[in-house]
């Protein structure tokens, strides 16, 4: 396995398992077993998928050293704040059932996160957190945060596939040195992303998938990514991307592919905004 290392030293696997959309306790335990089976050793999930205490139970049931595992969660919109946030952290680590976390990240850039920020450098600094970052910082937030706390952002996840590639964004992550991390690599399979045709192309060319095509050009452009699937069948084959290289001229092929857009929402929608304020935990 690849790694990527963080602005604070410490290493984080390139790929990794998401868990987004499995509230199910079962099928997210289920799940998460079978991608560590399968080999991954960075499991990403969040308050608000409400599987905190699956993926906890299924660390524990695995007997694989802590040593070797990257941890990530999220703390949601209303746990934002001081306070709030550092009774979220300990909700979340007793669902985890772990001493420390590997990486905790604001999940979204709206209400107190510069007081929930101040928590989480506090938590970091008292060793409970190995990395602090952020998800769904644009560019122009995420320089505002960036110079105005002590600790800089170590990562920042964000919606990055072919359709909606992020160069712009990466660019000003690495004037700070954040590291971008993808979430819905596949979009969900919108916009068609899974019968494109120089994507299907280019996946006969090496036999690969076009899920596994997508995987490597992310990796290949030093995107840490967390692909999310209940089958483990699927696990395993977005697992397999380690022994083929696209060529530049692939790379080169998925360049025009990008749309600047969004498949999912805009953050600057204001409707979008309200919904997210008005999930509560």
């Amino acid at each position: 396995m690849k790694n990527v290392k963080l602005n604070n030293g410490v290493e984080m696997p390139i790929l990794g398992f998401g868990v987004f959309q499995i509230p199910d306790y079962d099928e997210c335990k289920r799940a998460v077993l079978d991608a560590l089976e399968v080999g991954y050793r960075l499991i990403d999930t969040a308050s608000a998928y409400f599987n905190e205490k699956a993926v906890g139970d299924a660390i524990k049931e695995s007997g694989i050293n802590r040593k070797e595992l990257f941890i990530t969660t999220k703390l949601w919109i209303s746990q934002y704040g001081y306070e709030k946030t550092k009774k979220s952290f300990e909700e979340s680590m007793e669902k985890l059932q772990l001493d420390y976390l590997d990486l905790y990240l604001l999940h979204q850039a709206f209400n107190d996160y510069y007081g929930s920020w101040k928590a989480m450098e506090e938590l970091y600094e008292a060793k409970k957190i190995r990395a602090i970052g952020v998800c769904n910082f644009y560019p122009d937030r995420l320089v505002d945060f960036a110079e105005n706390n002590k600790i800089k952002p170590a990562v920042n996840q964000i919606e990055t596939h072919p359709f909606f590639q992020r160069e712009y964004d990466n660019k000003i992550m690495k004037e700070y040195g954040t590291q971008i991390e993808s979430w819905g690599p596949f979009a969900e399979g919108r916009g068609d992303m899974f019968t494109n045709p120089i994507l299907s192309e280019i996946g006969k060319k090496y036999n690969k998938s076009v899920a596994q095509v997508i995987l490597r050009w992310l990796i290949q452009r030093n995107v840490v990514v967390i692909p999310k699937s209940v089958h483990k069948e699927r696990m395993i084959e977005n697992f397999n991307i380690f022994d083929f290289e696209l060529s530049e001229d692939d790379m080169n092929k998925i360049k025009p592919m990008d749309t600047g857009k969004s498949l999912f929402f805009s953050h600057s929608d204001v409707e979008i905004v309200k919904f997210m304020i008005s999930h509560k935990l």
